[in-house]
């Protein structure tokens, strides 16, 4: 599960911007425990703010760094695909990111620094029994490993290349200190809206101008020895409520050829009464189809753990539905495992299904540079446990709304103001 990220120098984000998933209010089901951490970690943080503020760019700079984690041995070259802050003399300076996650049982702490040409300094500790011990820190190409693990991963300065993460190829040895950290940091998964950036096309599959793949929601249905998927699959849909029963394939030939090949086509079983009509997936609303297509990555998170950021929820999914997948990430009946979202929103009602600890807010200020706050941070009677967290935020009470100016709009538009006599 992950602890605490933290950035600085990422597109809008100048000063280095930290999002924590530490409970503050611990004592409810939705906070995990752990044996070796005094404190209870979250499964749900939301990320609020106006327009522009900078919140799709919180969620891209933890999906930039599992992307990095995973592809950089074999994606990056000669150059280190970042955006740096543009607004200032940061675009010289290196990106850094932290993350501390807890991987079966134990804590981990990552730390990176780079520039476009070469990554500067690496760390990672782990914290088997409460105490931090290094597994490996670098300085450009220069690498030192924990007593025990140099001849484990000794491969790993034949991989090195100045633009390489040494936790991406330490990967490659599956050694059992290294390795399960930085495939939970790598396997993130992701989901948006935002359009992908021509610069990191390459590498970077973050999200791309179709929102999900339907077929890895369409396997569980179609492939007849997964009936635990398949069943799970089902029990989602149902959870929805969108009226759906059933879920069945079609099997259709392509042409009329004797050996043409055979299509599958999913279709949804809708029951009205005591009667049962079939319509393919083409068929359904837009939220339907959305809501069926995120079943496939929701249950992959869901099942091995996951953190899973979800940009602009609130473009994909109705109220409602948003609701229903917080629902399924705060129940510990349904993730078990300790699966985490993130997601950025202006949905306002969602704001009535969290805590005030799962709640963040961004702002940018004069000089374009995003702030990242926790509702929690407010004290007093701007913020309780027991306070409806909609009206507030919609008051402006926490900041963070947009500020509109209706002089300045009219001017724009060529509106002339009206003669007061």
């Amino acid at each position: 599960m992950l602890l605490r990220f933290a950035v600085s120098n990422h597109r809008s984000i100048n000063e280095p911007v930290e999002l924590s998933m530490v409970a503050v209010d611990d004592d409810r089901e939705a906070a995990r425990r752990f044996d070796l951490l005094n404190e209870s970690v979250l499964t749900v943080a939301g990320i609020y703010g106006p327009n522009a503020s900078g919140k799709s760019n919180v969620v891209d700079a933890l999906a930039w760094l599992s992307a990095a984690v995973g592809r950089s041995l074999r994606a990056w070259d000669e150059t280190i695909p970042r955006e740096p802050f543009k607004f200032s003399s940061a675009a010289g300076l290196p990106t850094t990111f932290e993350a501390e996650m807890m991987v079966d049982g134990v804590r981990y702490a990552y730390q990176l620094e780079l520039t476009d040409k070469e990554v500067t300094t690496e760390a990672l500790y782990s914290y088997p029994e409460r105490r931090q011990r290094l597994l490996f820190e670098r300085e450009g190409l220069n690498i030192h490993f924990r007593r025990g693990l140099g001849s484990a991963l000794s491969g790993v300065r034949e991989l090195l290349t100045p633009t390489t993460l040494a936790l991406s190829a330490a990967m490659r040895f599956r050694e059992p200190d290294v390795s399960p950290f930085g495939h939970k940091l790598a396997n993130v998964v992701v989901l948006g809206t935002r359009p992908r950036r021509p610069r990191t096309v390459d590498w970077y599959a973050y999200s791309s101008p179709v929102l999900y793949r339907a077929s890895e929601t369409e396997r569980l249905f179609v492939e007849s020895s997964d009936q635990r998927g398949r069943t799970q699959g089902l029990g989602l849909l149902r959870f929805a409520d969108l009226g759906i029963d059933d879920v069945e394939v079609v099997e259709e030939a392509v042409d009329d050829a004797v050996d043409a090949p055979i299509r599958r086509q999913i279709r949804l079983v809708h029951r009205v009464e005591d009667q049962k009509i079939a319509f393919n997936l083409y068929d359904e609303s837009e939220g339907t189809r959305t809501w069926f297509r995120l079943i496939g990555p929701v249950l992959r998170a869901l099942k091995a753990g996951r953190t899973m950021l979800f940009d602009e929820i609130d473009a994909s999914l109705h109220p409602r539905l948003s609701a229903k997948l917080l629902e399924l990430f705060q129940d510990p009946r349904t993730n078990p495992s300790g699966a985490q979202l993130v997601f950025t929103s202006h949905d306002t009602s969602l704001l009535n299904h969290l805590n005030r600890d799962e709640v963040w807010l961004t702002d940018k200020g004069i000089r374009g540079a995003t702030s990242l706050t926790p509702l929690s941070d407010f004290g007093g009677d701007k913020v309780r446990r027991s306070l409806n967290l909609e009206k507030a935020y919609l008051q402006g009470r926490f900041g963070a709304v947009p500020e509109l100016d209706q002089q300045a709009l009219k001017a724009y538009l060529g509106v002339q103001p009206q003669d007061p006599g």
